[in-house]
C-alpha cells in the first residue's frame, strides 16, 4: 500500500477553549485532519457539547494546512441554504480545508425535541438537505421543492474554493447510511465496525453507486475508530467504556461492544488491529481518543509519534 493512499487525522482531544491551541499542535505533529463533532442537547441534564462548525473556524484561523472535519455535522438540524452559507465561508476562510462529514443523529432524542424536530424525520431531512446543498454549492439560481424544505431562486454568492464543492462524508453504521452515502456523499465514515462489517460496506456501497451511475474510483473511506492506549488490552477496555459508555444508548455490556469495535492495549496491539481496517479498505483513519481527559494529550502525541510512523514507513 502506498504511503499516499493513508491520511490520518484526529478528532479534538482537549476542551473547546483549547481549540487554536490543539490545532496548531496537530498540525505540528503532521495530523492532516482535526475533527469536532456536535450534539445540540445530549440527554437531560444534558453532557457538555458544541456546536462543529464554530470550532472549526477557530482552528482554521490557527492553521495552514490541516484539513476540518465535521464528525459529525447533525444534518437534520439544519436548512440548506443556511448550511451551504455556513460552510461555504468556511471553506472560503480556511483556503479550501473543510471536509463535511454528516450524519442524521438519533442517539438522544431530546436535542430534537428541542429544536422543534421530529426524530423520526431525520433521514429524510437529511437527504433533502444533503440533495439541496450540492445544487446550492455549484449552481445559480437554485430552486428546491421538497418535503421539509422548499425555496425558490436562490444563488450562493461566492461558491467553495474547494470545487465543485467540499467533499461530504456520510456517517453511520446501517443501510440506510449506506445509500446515503453511495447517492449523495463522495466518503464513507462509519464508526462501531468491525473489520469484516468495514469490508462489507465497502462492496454494498461500491456496488449502489455505481448502479447509480457514479464514479466511485475518487471516493473517500474513512473510519473513525475510538482508541485507548494502555499496557494491557483489559485495562484499554474498562477504560474506553467508562469514557464511552456515557456517551451512547445501545444496550448491554458496554465494554463488550469496545471490546469489538476499538484499538485497544499497547501500540503494537493497536497497530495490529488498525491494519485489518486498512486491508478492509480504509483509507482516512480520524482517530477518536476514548481516556479520561487528563491522559488525552498522551494519546494525541502517542498515535503521531508511534503509531501513523508504522504505516508511513510501510510505503506498499
Amino acid at each position: 500500500m502506498a504511503q499516499s493512499q493513508l491520511h490520518f487525522g484526529a478528532s479534538m482531544a482537549l476542551g473547546a477553549s483549547e481549540t487554536a491551541r490543539q490545532a496548531r499542535w496537530m498540525e505540528d505533529l503532521g495530523y492532516e485532519y482535526l475533527s469536532a463533532g456536535e450534539h445540540f442537547m445530549r440527554g437531560n441534564p444534558p453532557g457538555a457539547t458544541h456546536a462543529a462548525l464554530p470550532l472549526l473556524a477557530v482552528a482554521a484561523g490557527a492553521t495552514e494546512r490541516i484539513r476540518l472535519l465535521s464528525s459529525v455535522l447533525l444534518a437534520p438540524f439544519y436548512h440548506p441554504v443556511v448550511l451551504a452559507k455556513l460552510t461555504t465561508s468556511l471553506d472560503i476562510a480556511s483556503n479550501g480545508r473543510l471536509t463535511l462529514g454528516v450524519g442524521v443523529g438519533g442517539e438522544f432524542p431530546v436535542e430534537f425535541e428541542a429544536a422543534g424536530l421530529n426524530v423520526r424525520q431525520r433521514g429524510r431531512r437529511t437527504n433533502e438537505c444533503l440533495e439541496a446543498l450540492r445544487q446550492l454549492w455549484t449552481q445559480e439560481h437554485v430552486s428546491y421543492q421538497g418535503r421539509h424544505f422548499q425555496f425558490s431562486d436562490v444563488t450562493l454568492n461566492p461558491q467553495p474554493a474547494q470545487q465543485p464543492h467540499p467533499p461530504i462524508w456520510v456517517a453511520g453504521r446501517r443501510e440506510g447510511a449506506m445509500r446515503r452515502a453511495a447517492r449523495l456523499g463522495d466518503g464513507w465514515l462509519p464508526y462501531f465496525y468491525s473489520p469484516d462489517r468495514y469490508r462489507d460496506s465497502v462492496s454494498k456501497i461500491t456496488q449502489m453507486g455505481t448502479e447509480a451511475g457514479r464514479d466511485m474510483s475518487r471516493f473517500q473511506w474513512g473510519h473513525f475508530p475510538y482508541i485507548s492506549i494502555y499496557p494491557t488490552v483489559e485495562e484499554a477496555a474498562g477504560v474506553a467504556a467508562e469514557a464511552l459508555g456515557g456517551r451512547y444508548l445501545y444496550g448491554g455490556d458496554f465494554i463488550n461492544i469496545v471490546s469489538q469495535y476499538c484499538l485497544l492495549g499497547p501500540v503494537e496491539r493497536c497497530i495490529a488491529r488498525l491494519q485489518e481496517y486498512i486491508d478492509a479498505g480504509a483509507r482516512h483513519i480520524v482517530f477518536s481518543i476514548a481516556c479520561p481527559k487528563e491522559d488525552r494529550a498522551r494519546h494525541v502525541e502517542t498515535i503521531a509519534k508511534e503509531i501513523i510512523p508504522h504505516f508511513r514507513k510501510l510505503g506498499g
